[in-house]
């Protein structure tokens, strides 16, 4: 694939789409519409949940899966192999992924929240829900590599279906154990978050795959990434969009009644994702990977699946649970905190040692 032409760093939002450059101002708007038919609409709650899949109500259900598809078609499968033969790029991503990012969340979650274990708990579900989505679009816009993008957002998202629910088990079982904590709003099994998972992960993965292999089978991959896949692609933010305009209408009396509560979630959401971009860019140029692969490293690091946590958090815990508000707090604050990222990784840009990048 043709790497991007390099805009100015002043001109990185006027390559976003309209929704995708306004997006946490739809974001907030959902939030808002979510509040008021929460208020105005007697009875939408019950009406939400009549019917369920796998313990969450059918509208949420469907705005999840929709905004997983699009995303996951989008990812070049057949490149998998390359990048397992990349070992500087691949064994850091695992690390950061799977080792560093979810024990320094459940960390910043015991340390900001240790008072809130709803909230606390929900943080560690995000922190166990790797990159994906959005991650592609930061990468993109910092001008990463787009195909290791591409790839690692795969690799963890297959990775994520085999090491999700034992890594569940473990920080929200086993953690809290350490401190004394009490095992009964944490009484969470592998079976129950690994079926969470696949229905939520491994169905639109599924589809993605299939509709990649089987759309360019048919018509080509220029016709399958240039015509099909940008037609596809708003559906991402729409479901996303959609999904936090019901759960906000479920979720209203906890935000408007506990406004303090959701400023504390975001603070430790903030730390992170600092955390994890500079862990990322540290760790690459360590490693004498080029500008292009560490930022890549650096996002999918930083970069979180809040759509796979609201999920799991709604599934296991209830979508009027505070674990699922924790997920809802996550995207209104990642939009802006990345984006403010992609700003300092081309000003990093021009200052990173080794050959000049590749474009203007």
């Amino acid at each position: 694939m043709d790497t991007p032409t390099l805009p100015p760093e002043t001109h990185v939002a006027a390559r976003l789409s309209t929704l995708d450059r306004f997006l946490p101002v739809w974001i907030g708007l959902a939030m808002v519409a979510g509040l008021l038919l929460g208020r105005l609409v007697p009875g939408l709650g019950g009406w939400l949940s009549a019917v369920e899949v796998d313990g969450i109500s059918l509208p949420i259900a469907l705005g999840l899966l929709v905004m997983m598809y699009p995303v996951l078609a989008k990812v070049r499968y057949d490149a998998l192999d390359s990048v397992t033969r990349d070992r500087r790029l691949l064994v850091p991503s695992l690390v950061l992924n799977w080792l560093i990012g979810p024990a320094l969340m459940t960390g910043l979650a015991w340390l900001f929240l240790a008072d809130l274990p709803a909230y606390r708990t929900g943080l560690v579900i995000v922190g166990l829900a790797r990159c994906i989505a959005m991650v592609i679009i930061w990468n993109d816009l910092a001008c990463g590599d787009r195909e290791a993008a591409a790839v690692l957002v795969a690799l963890n998202s297959v990775f994520q279906v085999i090491a999700f629910a034992g890594l569940g088990w473990f920080y929200l079982t086993v953690v809290p154990s350490w401190f004394g904590a009490s095992q009964a709003a944490l009484d969470v099994s592998p079976g129950q978050i690994a079926k969470s998972v696949l229905i939520f992960l491994g169905i639109p993965l599924l589809a993605g795959w299939a509709t990649r292999r089987y759309g360019e089978r048919l018509r080509g991959r220029q016709w399958y990434e240039t015509a099909f896949l940008p037609r596809i692609g708003p559906w991402a933010l729409y479901g996303l969009l959609f999904t936090i305009v019901v759960l906000f209408a479920l979720q209203g009396a906890q935000i408007t009644s506990r406004p303090l509560d959701v400023a504390r979630i975001a603070i430790p959401l903030l730390v992170y994702f600092a955390l994890m971009w500079g862990a990322g860019h540290v760790l690459g140029r360590v490693l004498g990977l080029s500008y292009e692969r560490t930022t890549t490293l650096a996002f999918t690091a930083a970069g979180n699946n809040f759509e796979l946590a609201i999920a799991v958090a709604i599934a296991t815990f209830g979508v009027s649970s505070g674990q699922a508000l924790a997920g809802v707090v996550g995207p209104l604050i990642e939009v802006p905190a990345l984006v403010g990222l992609v700003y300092v990784s081309l000003w990093l840009r021009r200052r990173f040692p080794g050959p000049a990048p590749v474009g203007p």
